[in-house]
């Protein structure tokens, strides 16, 4: 007979207990973002914000879902005091997600969680083990469509205010992806692309489908953090994937005119989302001549210089993100004060079908270069996953760091890195 279960719910609320039997799992989490929400010095800079400039009636909105398991046992009520909580009750953990029965709404961390020491997976037959109960959980299966809830609740943000701030997953149940068939993908099928392996070392468990748990998505890690590296390759992997580029340069009455197409294909929703009034998401255009002079150029952002500076000159600037905005009408820079969402995003896949009109999402501008035709012109699209302008204001007023601003990286989306060298009339992709 099976020895019985040993783990209380105290024991499993450490994600350190899991590494024995879970060592990859556990150092993939340990690496992913969901480790780091917790002690994200951003993420505190803008919740010490929130709390002040509501006089603390924000309260948990912020930290519900950047340290769930803080709030749920009590060892804070706003965030402000996270440096003070048991480091394994900072971010989100793996107690969080897998002990998760229900999500009765999709946004602001709804999750009901079982209280109990039984740990749900994808695993229909879970082999049994001396430290925790195991049985399936279909939030948990990324085969099944209802797992997206369990991402979708924090990744889906209304105000107190009931503005909606950040849609990723409602995004997702419009988009293409969230369609029934073969093609369909939950976000984990995105986010946690697998492995075949035995989910727990020292055990007889056969080969099985496994998760990955390092959750690339744009944000990354600024202070030291384990697995910097396999985090960045993730990303830019990611990033690579998601937008398709086009860039055609035609005949135009004195010169030429560039077109650049992009067409959001893999990505099951915005693009950018999420916190897509931080993000800052461009597009750079240059034309040279024969001798490599610039004869155009757009979008060309400095390394260290805020995109939002560089782009108030630009009659051709080309962004793509959310602005907020007050009852007034006048731009806001967090979250939490938002009265109304302007949302300039690349639209997300919503048919498969080539005769519906919705099939053709792709968007596309075009730049005019007058006198000389150009022998080169490249184009690409580049984010920032907070702006330095955010970063800024945070520096400014709320303690940030300084030096991290030089840390924030500059990615460029592989699928749209192009470069045309004639003749006029074609493209290149």
């Amino acid at each position: 007979m099976a020895e019985a279960p040993s783990a209380t719910w105290d024991e499993v609320l450490d994600p350190a207990a899991c590494a024995e039997c879970h060592p990859d799992q556990y150092a993939e989490w340990a690496g992913s973002m969901h480790a780091y929400t917790g002690v994200d010095p951003i993420f505190k800079a803008m919740n010490a914000r929130a709390q002040r400039e509501s006089d603390g009636a924000l309260g948990d909105y912020c930290v519900g879902c950047h340290s769930p398991m803080a709030v749920r046992e009590g060892w804070t009520e706003d965030g402000t005091d996270l440096d003070e909580v048991p480091a394994h009750l900072r971010g989100v953990t793996c107690v969080f997600c897998h002990t998760a029965l229900l999500v009765p709404v999709d946004h602001n961390s709804s999750h009901v969680l079982s209280g109990e020491p039984v740990m749900r997976g994808a695993i229909a037959d879970p082999v049994p083990n001396a430290f925790h109960a195991s049985e399936y959980g279909i939030l948990q299966d990324r085969n099944e469509p209802g797992s997206s809830e369990l991402c979708g609740s924090c990744h889906c943000v209304f105000t107190p205010q009931g503005v909606h701030v950040e849609r990723t997953n409602r995004e997702w149940k419009a988009s293409v992806f969230n369609d029934q068939g073969p093609g369909r993908l939950s976000c984990s099928g995105c986010h946690m692309r697998g492995r075949d392996g035995t989910a727990a070392v020292g055990h007889d468990g056969p080969e099985r489908r496994l998760h990955d748990h390092s959750f690339p998505g744009v944000d990354t890690a600024l202070t030291a953090f384990p697995g910097k590296e396999d985090q960045a390759e993730a990303i830019q992997q990611e990033l690579d994937f998601s937008v398709q580029g086009e860039l055609c340069v035609g005949p135009a009455t004195g010169g030429v005119e560039i077109v650049v197409q992009l067409d959001n294909v893999g990505s099951g929703h915005s693009f950018p989302s999420g916190a897509a009034y931080d993000r800052r998401v461009w597009v750079e255009v240059v034309a040279y001549d024969e001798a490599n002079a610039v004869l155009f150029e757009s979008g060309v952002v400095a390394d260290g210089e805020p995109v939002v500076d560089a782009m108030a000159g630009d009659p051709y600037a080309w962004e793509f993100r959310d602005r907020h905005y007050d009852a007034n009408g006048d731009p806001v820079d967090m979250s939490w004060n938002a009265v109304e969402v302007e949302g300039a995003l690349l639209p997300f896949a919503t048919t498969n079908d080539p005769s519906d009109p919705a099939y053709v999402h792709a968007v596309r501008q075009a730049y005019p270069v007058r006198g000389t035709i150009p022998a080169r012109v490249t184009a690409r699209v580049r984010i920032r996953a907070t702006g330095l302008d955010i970063l800024d204001t945070l520096i400014a007023n709320d303690g940030l760091d300084p030096a991290l601003r030089d840390l924030m990286p500059t990615w460029d989306l592989g699928g749209t890195v192009l470069e045309w060298t004639g003749p006029v009339g074609s493209c290149v992709r």
